[in-house]
């Protein structure tokens, strides 16, 4: 059996170039079915960039990005649109419509990619709305609420289509600590009860320590992927000051509490 197909996720020295320039250079790792992988780094050192190279919206110069051993870049259009269907993304900003209520943003996607009838298309959106604990507010609007309810929102339309595989873009960001944490405990439920492969791009120390299975970091300086691992398990055993810099925020201590 090929071993790229035991894999939701395999990236094979994947380079990425703006103008000609190496934003990242030579990234390569595999994400395991029903695991919680971060993509942590510093601004800059070109997270949100890697992503965009995973989900169809930048094409790398260089490398495979490959879902169940199928090259995303090398396939035909039908079966990029048949990988994207089974992938759901939660965008820094949410990107929700703001003319639109929240049970109107998360029925969007089913009713551009199924046949289902409106009765059941409602249906569908109040249980994703249940699952990320917004029940009853179907039809606000994203100006009435939060922005940790405007991260579940869109959340819930991320996992409008049941995808098997959920990218998160700094999913703290914007959110105060309770709010983040909450987003944080939302993620490990989701892993937990829908076996879902998460990635999740992030700089927040907290989140990276609560949730994370395995990890890359990212450095800026050398546009590359310079560790891979359970952060818990890279903060004691790596040997580069840069790693651990970031793991500690500066500090020589050891692991955080919990």
């Amino acid at each position: 059996m090929n071993r790229e197909r035991e894999h939701p996720i395999s990236v094979h020295d994947v380079t990425v170039s703006y103008d000609g320039t190496a934003v990242l250079s030579g990234i390569g790792f595999c994400v395991k079915q029903g695991e919680i992988f971060v993509v942590m780094g510093g601004s800059g050192s070109g997270k949100s960039t890697l992503m965009k190279a995973m989900v169809g919206l930048l094409q790398p110069a260089r490398g495979r990005v490959l879902y169940g051993g199928t090259s995303f870049w090398e396939a035909d259009p039908d079966v990029r649109r048949r990988i994207l269907r089974r992938i759901g993304v939660l965008y820094q900003r949410g990107a929700l419509w703001s003319s639109m209520t929240l049970a109107e943003n998360v029925a969007l996607p089913l009713e551009e990619f199924t046949g289902l009838r409106p009765g059941e298309i409602r249906d569908l959106v109040s249980f994703k709305l249940s699952l990320v604990g917004l029940s009853g507010f179907e039809n606000s609007y994203p100006s009435e609420i939060s922005g940790g309810m405007m991260k579940r929102a869109a959340l819930a339309r991320a996992m409008a289509l049941d995808p098997e595989i959920l990218f998160f873009d700094e999913p703290s960001a914007g959110l105060d600590p309770v709010s983040a944490r909450l987003l944080d405990e939302l993620i490990l439920e989701l892993r937990e009860n829908l076996h879902t492969t998460i990635v999740v791009i992030t700089h927040d120390l907290e989140s990276i320590f609560s949730i994370a299975d395995t990890s890359i970091f990212l450095d800026s300086a050398d546009r590359t992927m310079i560790a891979w691992g359970n952060p818990r398990v890279l903060l004691e055993q790596s040997e580069d000051p840069r790693v651990r810099r970031f793991l500690t925020r500066g500090r020589l201590s050891g692991a955080p509490e919990g």
